[in-house]
């Protein structure tokens, strides 16, 4: 052969690869068929986009914590809601979506799938599970919860939710991105899907993007892996090995983060300046006993009230966080937090709270120097108030 193709010949991977504890990183668009009857094989990957050894890796891990048949990948959060809403919803569907839904899934609703001929309706999170399955309309062909609530922390029975919903043939699912799967597992719960940002807790390091949705009835997951390769999504296989790698240190995570998260709410909750707290695994919750009854522990996200005073005061306060950082995400190794009160406009349900919100995620910090850093910017809401 010509010097040329020898060179662009040379290197060819190794039979067999060396086996790690990781999968291999596989970056490759083509594939390359063994004969040419395999080439039109579509049981087989027959392109890089439909995922390779560490995509394939990641889903059966997470199809083994979801106890799904089978998980689809997405490149972010809300790809994985917005691909599962299309994947099972055509025009003339209806809707029901729970109002303290993820605030980009909402806009997904109200400005994409509306106009593709698919009515949204919007429900309060504390609608009993019997007057929402009862009130639903014939036309309704899913119901899209979220519990707790990602900002205000509500939670829905979806169990029963799921009960219900089935006897009527309506399609249940939620975005599970607090339980992450591992605290709360919805298909086990008679849900139809789960559906997850891994860019939080799987995640871990707040450094990738992905989303996941699994299903246990084989026909669901069809439906889901026909969405995906008929819109052409795709996630890297880099990507997919970070998340392999967050999920296995999951279980660790979560369970120092809630440890650390109850400590500070606790102290919250002590308090002058701090009205109220707003976190599932405390008794004072008002939904306490369903996430003692449905939840294997507690993630690090809670919110808290602080006493009445104007949004400059709460400014301040945020303002005055050295440890906590100013962010929109959470389920890292990292402490934020956010005023949420600019977000609750868009709800239907408005509900009273006896002061402004603050949205905590507490990370792996020592709980100690959390607090004394909470302490001294309640201090500096106290002096910016009138």
């Amino acid at each position: 052969m010509h010097e040329k193709t020898r060179l662009i010949r040379a290197g060819a991977v190794p039979q067999p690869l060396a086996k790690t504890v990781g999968p291999p990183v596989q970056r490759g668009s083509t594939v390359l068929m063994p004969t040419a009857e395999s080439l039109y094989d579509h049981d087989q990957t027959t392109y890089g986009r439909q995922g390779l050894a560490a995509q394939a890796a990641l889903q059966d891990a997470l199809a083994a914590m979801e106890h799904a048949v089978g998980v689809t990948l997405y490149p972010s959060g809300l790809a994985a809601l917005t691909g599962a809403l299309l994947a099972v919803l055509k025009a003339g569907d209806e809707l029901l979506v729970v109002d303290n839904i993820y605030a980009p899934t909402r806009r997904f609703c109200d400005q994409v799938l509306q106009r593709y001929g698919v009515a949204v309706r919007y429900f309060d999170p504390r609608t009993p599970p019997e007057k929402l399955v009862e009130g639903a309309s014939d036309a309704v062909r899913l119901i899209l919860m979220e519990s707790p609530g990602s900002l205000t922390l509500e939670m829905q029975d979806m169990t029963r939710v799921a009960e219900l919903a089935r006897a009527r043939k309506i399609l249940t699912a939620c975005d599970n991105t607090w339980g992450a799967g591992y605290l709360f597992q919805p298909l086990k719960h008679g849900l139809d899907l789960s559906i997850q940002a891994l860019t939080k807790y799987v995640g871990g390091h707040s450094d990738v993007f992905m989303g996941s949705a699994a299903a246990r009835d084989p026909a669901l997951v069809r439906k889901l892996n026909d969405g995906v390769l008929h819109l052409g999504w795709a996630v890297s296989p880099d990507d997919a090995y970070l998340m392999l790698r967050g999920l296995r240190t999951l279980p660790a995570r979560l369970e120092r983060q809630g440890r650390n998260s109850l400590e500070v709410a606790e102290w919250l909750g002590m308090q002058p300046e701090v009205a109220a707290i707003y976190h599932p695994a405390l008794p004072s919750f008002p939904d306490h006993a369903l996430w003692r009854r449905d939840f294997a522990g507690t993630a690090s996200l809670f919110t808290f009230a602080l006493q009445p005073g104007p949004e400059s005061a709460v400014n301040a306060f945020l303002d005055a966080l050295k440890l906590f950082g100013l962010g929109f995400s959470w389920g890292g190794f990292e402490s934020l937090a956010i005023s949420v009160d600019p977000q609750l406009k868009q709800r239907r349900f408005k509900h009273a709270y006896p002061g402004p919100l603050v949205r905590l995620h507490v990370g792996l910090e020592e709980p100690a120097d959390l607090i004394e850093d909470l302490r001294q910017a309640l201090d500096a809401y106290t002096a910016a108030r009138p």
